[in-house]
């Protein structure tokens, strides 16, 4: 079985799709971006599927509806800016990327082949669309205060955003981050911290306890926002109120499931960062796109 990868006539610049329904449309695009991630890993025989679909509904809406982009001019100096701090999960951001037209979709194929421009976590160097690269956890979020607080001193209205993983933020450096972006007033930069529970060693609560997320954030004086991860409605809304927040940098704490669309990834830390094999290949194309066609219908 073969993945349903098509695109969606949506607004260059964000803003919704032209003549169809909103919510059945973001809705249609994450389920395809879902299909892109299996497709990935599976023909890779490696990679992170788990935390991949646990974020990919928050990246689609970003490059779908939310941010300013555009994949004809990637380089746009006037262009918001995305830092997937959590860089395992890069089989998420190149489904996004190419359904969105940065490249084309069969490239997903090739992840992580040696000549392949989509390599094992994000690289700038190789890959359209790419802001920032990631891999070494904690330091993206530094990255993106560094282009939010760009944006201030250049007097730019270009807008940041970055996504944690919760594991992630068990390391130091994304607590230093936190304290710089809200001592500078970063009201232009949004992180959102995909709260899985799960991470490589077992659930966050047992390996080392960042909880809990939001009291911690709000202590370092950021604006906090919690919803699901999987609710497109709740997503629009956060994101919405966090871009008329002013004074502070924002925080989105999004419940989520690890491996979230395949059942019997669904909340298991063994998927963490495998592949599957062909037959659950084939099993999760067919949930996959039963959701779709159910959709679709």
């Amino acid at each position: 079985m073969t993945a349903r990868l098509y695109a969606i006539p949506i607004n260059q610049t964000g803003g919704g799709c032209n003549g169809c329904s909103y919510q059945k449309t973001v809705e249609d695009q994450g389920l395809q971006s879902e299909n892109g991630i299996i497709e990935g890993v599976f023909n890779a025989k490696s990679g992170h599927p788990g935390g991949s679909l646990s974020c990919v509904d928050i990246l689609t809406y970003l490059y779908f509806d939310h941010m300013n982009i555009d994949p004809q001019d990637p380089k746009n100096e006037d262009r918001d800016r995305f830092v997937l701090s959590k860089g395992h999960a890069a089989p998420a951001l190149y489904s996004v990327l190419a359904l969105r037209g940065f490249f084309p979709v069969e490239e997903l194929k090739t992840l992580r082949k040696s000549d392949s421009m989509l390599q094992g976590h994000p690289s700038v160097k190789y890959t359209p669309g790419v802001d920032m690269c990631t891999g070494s956890l904690g330091q993206g979020i530094s990255a993106a205060c560094g282009m939010a607080l760009g944006a201030k001193l250049a007097g730019k209205d270009f807008r940041v955003f970055t996504v944690l993983g919760d594991g992630e933020i068990q390391e130091g450096q994304v607590w230093e981050a936190a304290m710089y972006a809200s001592a500078k007033g970063l009201d232009n930069l949004v992180a959102v911290v995909d709260n899985n529970g799960l991470q490589i060693d077992g659930k966050i609560a047992e390996v080392n306890s960042p909880y809990p997320i939001a009291e911690k954030f709000k202590s370092f004086g950021w604006n906090v926002l919690e919803i699901s991860a999987h609710s497109f409605d709740e997503i629009d809304a956060a994101f919405n109120a966090a871009a008329e927040f002013k004074g502070k940098p924002s925080v989105i704490v999004a419940s989520s499931v690890k491996g979230k669309g395949v059942s019997f990834m669904e909340d298991q830390v063994g998927w963490h960062g495998t592949a599957p094999n062909a037959e659950q290949y084939e099993q999760a194309m067919s949930e996959l796109n039963a959701a779709l066609a159910e959709l679709e219908a």
